[in-house]
């Protein structure tokens, strides 16, 4: 769970930069997609543990 974290983050990171500097527009794109995409996994991965575990 902590590697999921540290993934967000960093995508957030990636997308403040990404906004701050206009010619890497794409950058901030790149990690907004990054970002869902792990929440979505970290989510799917997160509920079939905790069903798993009960």
């Amino acid at each position: 769970m902590g590697l999921i974290l540290g993934l967000l983050v960093l995508w957030v990171v990636l997308a403040v930069v990404g906004f701050a500097v206009k010619s890497l527009f794409w950058l901030a794109i790149v990690a907004l997609v990054l970002f869902v995409a792990t929440g979505i996994i970290g989510g799917v991965r997160g509920r079939g543990r905790r069903g798993a575990l009960r």
